[in-house]
């Protein structure tokens, strides 16, 4: 039997029953955010805070990614790392969700593996990470028989050049792929020890009209190498690298376009003096 890698945020980040999941899931589903009229969606960016605050985005984001039908594969770019980090990859085994477990793409993860540096990790040596974890259950709902290549990558030009390579493999391999990438954006308040314009209502204006649609700007315009920039500088999103690489790797699937399925921060479900941005972007061809 293959090792089976834990769902270590079930029932506290997320549901942790299947029913509660599939409940969750067809209530975000419901609330009205429509999907592009293109002939093919291969990726997206998402967020990855607990599902009560940006599960309705990452949901949807998710859900916009079937419009050609369930991909063989869908590489996920995530994990928070600083630019000096290592790039980290679970080359094979299982991942469970309460929905049921997703296969690793042994193939693909191989192939990049042979071409970059990797730290591997394995379904019984790992780090708990939420940004690739949490999107995993709307995954299985949407796409029960998708594998997946689980990629942690820095805010650094290597993150590009891995996303550049799993299009190009996917292309040769024949196989349907698509690219996600997992990112919140700004974390502002004394929680997160970041309060350039004070506090206060004028604070969140400025974190959702001026920080934020910066970055999401270059997320818009599928500029990856922008967007690992704009963050470094502006603190404008935790995972630069992994949104950077699904831009990049959708543009190697064909994508030409964006657009942005939702916009909203934590502060818009519960006030609090700290909060973060989150952002639902699809890539299209």
């Amino acid at each position: 039997m293959e090792e089976v890698r834990r769902a270590d945020f079930a029932g506290s980040w997320y549901p942790g029953s299947e029913s509660e999941c599939r409940a969750a899931i067809k209530n975000f589903s419901n609330a009205g955010l429509s999907c592009p009229d293109a002939e093919d969606v291969p990726g997206g960016i998402v967020p990855h805070a607990g599902w009560f605050y940006s599960g309705q985005v990452a949901c949807n984001v998710i859900k916009c990614l079937s419009n050609q039908g369930a991909p063989e594969t869908c590489v996920i770019f995530g994990r928070h790392l600083h630019p000096e980090s290592p790039c980290y990859i679970m080359k094979k085994g299982l991942w469970e969700t309460p929905l049921g477990s997703i296969e690793i793409d042994m193939d693909m993860a191989a192939a990049l593996a042979e071409e970059f540096s990797f730290i591997e990790e394995t379904p019984s040596f790992y780090e708990p990470d939420n940004t690739i974890e949490l999107q995993l259950p709307f995954i299985k709902y949407f796409f029960p028989e998708t594998k997946i290549v689980p990629i942690g990558v820095p805010p650094n030009s290597i993150a590009l050049s891995i996303a550049k390579r799993a299009a190009g493999i996917s292309k040769k391999m024949g196989r349907r792929s698509i690219a996600l990438g997992s990112t919140d954006l700004t974390h502002y308040g004394l929680n997160y020890g970041y309060i350039p314009e004070g506090t206060g209502e004028d604070a969140v204006e400025w974190v959702k009209n001026k920080n934020d649609r910066r970055v999401v700007d270059l997320m818009l315009k599928m500029d990856g190498a922008g967007i690992i920039q704009e963050a470094l500088q502006n603190q404008n999103a935790c995972c630069s690298g992994a949104a950077g690489a699904a831009a990049e790797m959708a543009k190697g699937l064909g994508a030409d376009r964006a657009e942005k399925i939702k916009y909203l921060t934590s502060y818009d479900i519960k006030p609090d003096s700290s909060f973060v941005g989150y952002a639902g972007v699809v890539f299209i061809s």
